[in-house]
């Protein structure tokens, strides 16, 4: 299975970039995993919230695969222990070619966006800025890749 992370906007701040890398590299140990970046909208101040969730959205669906599934990383999501997320994410092993998750601007989706959506998972019931949530997520992939090697990165 192929996964992709799918961002609107590039990483900002070196802080994240460089986590965000480190474990990018250290996933592709287990499985093929890239980050693929949506350039953000220019002009964006000049749009409504409404109009710039519906740009980004096109965006975004231009760079789905028909038959990928696709796992938006959103508030209203299905929240997960890591154990629980790394048995949910080796089913999708079992069962799927390619594996598209998502992180939108900041003010998240389209509805075109969401009706496309296979799944959403939330990180947490906390509020993260869209550029937090990306390494947040990207280390718990790489822990559901340990915990599914049953390798001692994780603890309970």
């Amino acid at each position: 299975m192929k996964v992709t992370l799918l961002l609107v906007g590039k990483t900002h701040d070196k802080i994240y970039s460089e986590g965000i890398a480190d474990y990018a590299n250290w996933i592709n140990h287990y499985l093929p995993f890239d980050v693929k970046v949506i350039p953000e909208l220019k002009n964006s101040a000049n749009l409504s919230e409404k109009q710039q969730k519906e740009k980004e959205g096109e965006q975004i669906l231009k760079n789905i695969e028909e038959k990928s599934h696709v796992v938006l990383l959103d508030e209203r999501g299905k929240e997960y222990r890591s154990v629980e997320f790394a048995s949910w994410f080796a089913s999708k092993q079992q069962s799927t070619k390619h594996l598209i998750f998502v992180v939108g601007g900041p003010y998240g989706f389209s509805q075109d966006v969401y009706d496309r959506a296979d799944d959403k998972i939330s990180l947490s019931r906390m509020t993260f800025s869209h550029q937090l949530v990306r390494l947040v997520f990207v280390e718990q992939l790489y822990r559901a890749c340990t915990i599914i090697k049953g390798e001692p990165y994780h603890h309970e």
